[in-house]
């Protein structure tokens, strides 16, 4: 089940950001990819290094499965339940990035404009891609437990958390602040119904 956790994780990594990012540019000369803006150990500077290491250490946990290294023992159905858990996981991060349309970015840039999507998934949650990738996370823990898979789920739950809040929401509200404010007051930041605002870091 290892094996099939570090496929599908690598797999989800491919389409969800290189190929996404490819399809983008073709069709409009944009990546989507944006440089992080922020000063030094600032909430943001923090929320983008910790994805990037949520990331990493995310991609070791199936590895040291497929060694038989440092793993907790689990039963067959726990794995395989792991690994629908993944795949549904990933199927929902694909679907919000393609609800997003052309307002789909990584990272945030402050001196552009995009539309506000509150439609579909992102009726349901407010940070469905976000959602959607901790579903995998939770996926992996089952399939390979061990130390390292509940520290990349710790480090990317954090690094949403401060990226939302930090740098997300405060340029949505100064982007659309009529839009935005009724929106989070509404619907969830990552779970339905919890997360609901009036206000950023409410």
């Amino acid at each position: 089940m290892a094996v099939v956790a570090l496929v599908l994780y690598l797999v989800g990594v491919f389409v969800a950001f290189g190929l996404k990012s490819y399809f983008a540019w073709r069709r409009t000369g944009d990546t989507g990819f944006r440089r992080p803006q922020a000063a030094a150990f600032t909430g943001a500077w923090w929320g983008y290094r910790l994805f990037v290491l949520a990331l990493l250490i995310s991609l070791m946990a199936p590895v040291l499965g497929v060694a038989g290294l440092w793993q907790i023992p689990v039963t067959v159905e726990v794995a395989g339940a792991g690994i629908v858990v993944m795949a549904v996981g990933l199927v929902f991060t694909l679907m919000s990035q393609t609800a997003m349309g052309t307002s789909w970015r990584i990272g945030v840039d402050s001196s552009e404009t995009t539309d506000l999507v509150t439609s579909g998934v992102f009726g349901v949650v407010r940070n469905p891609v976000f959602t959607g990738m901790g579903v995998v996370l939770v996926g992996l823990v089952a399939v390979v437990p061990s130390p390292v898979a509940a520290l990349a789920l710790v480090s990317y739950a954090l690094a949403v958390q401060l990226q939302v809040r930090a740098v997300e929401e405060p340029y949505l509200l100064a982007t659309h602040p009529e839009d935005y404010g009724r929106y989070a007051a509404q619907v969830g930041r990552f779970v339905p119904g919890l997360g609901r605002v009036t206000r950023v870091g409410g």
